[in-house]
């Protein structure tokens, strides 16, 4: 495998070309113009603030003589890193809650977000400490304060959960 992909299998493709412009010395703007792209397309590019599509990923390792498909596999790696962060978070960490503090629902098929006002409810319930912190971490102590000081229950607040 190459060794740019081993080296920043997981960074945005931008940072990786802004770096290697300014080792070679080369300015973005005639760069970009040379390549007959925007500069503000580029800029953004090496900004992270935009993906790098495979057409204009084959032309910068054209002009930098880099291997054929080495930031567009930059790139992929970088969205499944993206990918992965975003299915972390839209769960607590399972191994912090007992399922059987669930036993009336199939545990993986809870719905994290939609479903937690009940989740909160049943952990302060019924959880230990360790799954009050968790579920606290997960959703963020001004979720779970508004959650247990609604109507139906008694005044409670997290505090150093």
């Amino acid at each position: 495998m190459n060794i740019l992909i081993e080296k920043y299998k997981g960074i945005h493709p931008g940072f990786v070309i802004e770096r290697i412009l300014k080792k070679r010395s080369i300015r973005q703007r005639p760069f970009a113009l040379s390549i007959n792209e925007h500069p503000q397309t580029l800029n953004a590019i090496t900004k992270g603030r935009r993906s790098l599509n495979t057409a204009l990923a084959l032309k910068i390792e054209e002009v930098l003589e880099l291997e054929e498909g080495s930031l567009a596999l930059l790139q992929t790696y970088f969205d499944i890193s993206r990918a992965k962060n975003k299915q972390q978070a839209a769960t607590p960490n399972l191994s912090k809650l007992r399922a059987s503090l669930f036993w009336d629902t199939d545990y993986s098929k809870i719905d994290w977000k939609k479903q937690y006002r009940a989740v909160i409810n049943r952990v302060f319930d019924r959880g230990n400490e360790n799954e009050k912190q968790e579920i606290s971490r997960f959703y963020g102590k001004n979720t779970i304060n508004a959650v247990l000081n609604s109507k139906l229950r008694k005044p409670y607040t997290v505090s150093s959960l």
